[in-house]
């Protein structure tokens, strides 16, 4: 299957330096609030309810409704006419639902601040993959490489700087203020998003949202060799990565070491830190980002297969912040793939639900790793690495069918 060429031109803005660092100024603020959120709505739960079930819940609710609203609002973010008013709306009504849960938890029945928590969670597309789709409209192509690992960074900064931010804010004026910051935050950003020039489109022909358009992106991550090379190796990998979590806090039981438990996972959230900005530096793979793509997800795994036979947390946090230093480049490719292969029709649903199936599989990683903990650290470990590398070869065998059918669009 080509590559479909597009039919509206993409803006080119004078400054693409400029709206760059707008861009990124919306990114880091809402994936800021998004980020810490999950580890405020826990201890604003502990705090008003003494209910860790509780946060875990409010967390729930914040999580899976983005999953199911990703397919329908990527769909319609490639329909609307005014995408500024759009995605500031889903932005900032992201942070009003991060707010409402924060004056209703404990106050509140408990299924109305669920239901607050859910609504806020259905804008958590337009947050991640949808936010990014516009990256393609608001640059020119050959700004997209770098454009795509410092969007990456922002993930990576939102992922070490959130959750800090809830800890330092909850201990200095409590929890609900610092939950009530955080919406604050994104309502910021999400204003902010009012400043990127991003033209309207054409008036759409017939009704704003027709039900094939909710399915388009589907059929394009099952049908389109690259799509769903990119896709189904990037989520395999990261059902092994969404063990880590998991299995940090048994090699801190194995070391003897507690700061093992959160601090494996930040060295490789640091790692990927600088992988991405040394990507951005030097973007040399974005010529073909999926073959970029398989290349880290194996370079991923090999320090993570070392681990498996360190005997200290230092040997195995050298080995995090190595696997970390390829996942950065592995993102940033990810998002180049998906924005040169998918259609401009459906670019935005590609991005959301991309990430989504990326979402589900960390979380089945997790339960899985929970469920067979007892096979120990060392044999997860070495598994989390072999999903790396299964990755890989699972995105190679679906792009050799690319070649086969005679496919050669890049």
């Amino acid at each position: 299957m080509g590559t479909q060429t597009s039919v509206e031109p993409r803006t080119r803005p004078r400054a693409p330096g400029a709206v760059l660092i707008r861009y990124m100024q919306v990114a880091l603020m809402v994936r800021l609030a998004s980020e810490g959120a999950r580890v405020a709505l826990v201890v604003l739960a502990v705090d008003r309810t003494g209910s860790a079930a509780f946060g875990g819940a409010l967390v729930a609710a914040l999580l899976v409704p983005g999953l199911v609203a990703a397919p329908p609002a990527g769909a319609l973010a490639d329909r609307v006419r005014r995408r500024r008013l759009f995605h500031a709306g889903a932005l900032v009504g992201h942070g009003l639902g991060l707010a409402a849960v924060a004056g209703l938890t404990g106050r509140a029945p408990a299924p109305v601040a669920l239901a607050a928590a859910g609504a806020a969670g259905c804008c958590t597309p337009l947050v991640t993959g949808g936010l990014t789709s516009l990256l393609g409209d608001l640059l020119p192509p050959a700004a997209l490489g770098r454009a795509f690992s410092l969007d990456a960074v922002t993930y990576n900064l939102a992922g070490i700087a959130g959750p800090a931010l809830v800890s330092v804010l909850a201990a200095a004026v409590g929890p609900a203020p610092a939950l009530l910051a955080l919406g604050a935050v994104a309502v910021a950003g999400g204003l902010l998003v009012l400043s990127l020039p991003l033209r309207p489109r054409p008036a759409p022909d017939g009704p704003a949202l027709r039900p094939g358009d909710v399915k388009a992106a589907a059929v394009l991550l099952v049908r389109d060799p690259p799509l769903r090379s990119l896709t189904w190796a990037s989520g395999l990998g990261q059902f092994g990565i969404g063990a880590l979590p998991v299995v940090c806090v048994l090699l801190a039981t194995r070391y003897q070491a507690p700061w093992a438990a959160g601090g494996l996972m930040t060295v490789m959230a640091v790692g990927s830190l600088a992988g991405s900005l040394a990507y951005a530096w030097r973007p040399w793979g974005d010529r073909r980002p999926e073959r970029t793509v398989l290349a880290m997800l194996c370079a991923t795994g090999v320090p993570l297969a070392a681990v498996s036979w360190t005997g200290g947390p230092l040997a195995a946090a050298v080995g995090f912040a190595l696997a970390g230093c390829c996942t950065g480049p592995l993102f940033a490719a990810l998002l180049a793939g998906r924005d040169r292969y998918a259609p401009p029709a459906a670019r935005t649903q590609v991005f959301t639900l991309g990430a989504s199936v990326k979402s589900a599989f960390s979380a089945a990683g997790a339960a899985l790793a929970g469920a067979c903990q007892a096979a120990g650290p060392a044999r997860l470990v070495l598994a989390v690495a072999c999903c790396q590398v299964a990755a890989a070869a699972l995105g190679a065998l679906l792009l050799r069918r690319r070649r086969a059918a005679g496919d050669t669009s890049t």
